[in-house]
């Protein structure tokens, strides 16, 4: 195994002490799933709750993933520091001391917002919100992701479980729109991230991480990144049958055709710069079905 390497004293010096701390709880990433569950609220038919609650939350869902965020990089210092995409990151390079501190506020944070949700949206939203952090941190942070390639398949429950944080806000019980979209983001995070596990393969192995590309080769798993893609894309076609509107149908098609003109690109020519645009092209995916359902909800 390759030895641990620490991130080079000048650069961590470099870094202010405050975006040091905020990187732990990889906020962009949270962002995205505020998004999900925004989208997930707005799927789903009937009156919206206060605008409070709908900001309640969404800030519920961001600090729940920053707790489920700096959770993974807490656990996983020493693997970091194995790969160069993340042995910078702050637990890694020694920035930060991994203390029982850090992880009394990671605890901290998700019971916060569990609590908050649950007393001022409703239980069912807040139990979602509870299993998303928890999927991500304890199922496949600790539990798969060392062990086997199917660790994002469940990993990516995180996401789902986000939509349906949103749309057990408007309604408890949650209709089948709110379901589809979280089906819809089950499917879309094995694409996505495995296309960036093809980019960083060499990274993967060095850890030991039993990404799909390190168990079965970069040229299978890129035919399997384009296959997902086609269920996936299939997929997001569903919520038209149960009422999704017009810019939700415009954006599922050119999303849909866009990453998956990229997913054939790479399953053809499995190379570095293709996997990186098909994960770039997920994102855009995501945020045109997100964006398509905000337009919906606007013109409903």
């Amino acid at each position: 195994m390759t030895t641990p390497t620490l991130a080079r004293p000048e650069a961590i010096a470099a870094v202010p002490r405050w975006r040091t701390v905020i990187s732990v709880f990889k906020l962009r990433i949270g962002v995205l799933i505020m998004l999900t569950a925004l989208g997930g609220m707005l799927i789903a038919p009937g009156p919206a709750p206060a605008a409070w609650q709908v900001v309640l939350m969404a800030l519920a869902v961001l600090v729940s993933s920053a707790s489920a965020g700096a959770f993974n990089q807490f656990v996983e210092a020493d693997s970091d520091r194995l790969m160069k995409r993340t042995r910078d990151r702050a637990f890694a390079s020694g920035a930060l001391h991994a203390g029982p501190a850090w992880m009394a506020l990671i605890v901290g944070l998700l019971a916060a917002a569990v609590a908050a949700t649950w007393a001022w949206v409703n239980g069912t939203s807040a139990l979602f919100l509870f299993l998303g952090a928890f999927t991500y941190a304890v199922v496949y942070t600790v539990g798969l992701k060392r062990r086997t390639w199917m660790n994002i398949v469940f990993g990516g429950l995180a996401g789902s479980f986000a939509v349906l944080t949103g749309a057990a806000a408007v309604d408890p019980s949650v209709g089948p729109q709110g379901w589809l979209l979280a089906l819809v983001l089950f499917l879309w995070t094995p694409p996505h991230f495995w296309s960036l596990a093809i980019a960083n393969r060499d990274d993967y192995a060095a850890a030991g991480i039993p990404m799909l590309p390190v168990v079965f080769g970069v040229p299978r798993a890129a035919r399997i990144v384009h296959v997902n893609t086609i269920a996936l894309v299939a997929a997001s076609l569903l919520p038209l049958l149960y009422g999704a509107g017009p810019a939700y149908a415009v954006a599922a098609v050119v999303g849909g055709a866009h990453f998956l003109r990229h997913s054939h690109r790479l399953a053809r020519d499995p190379q570095r710069r293709h996997a990186m645009g098909t994960f770039f092209a997920s994102m855009v995916q995501l945020a045109l079905l997100i964006g398509g359902v905000a337009v919906d909800a606007a013109l409903r």
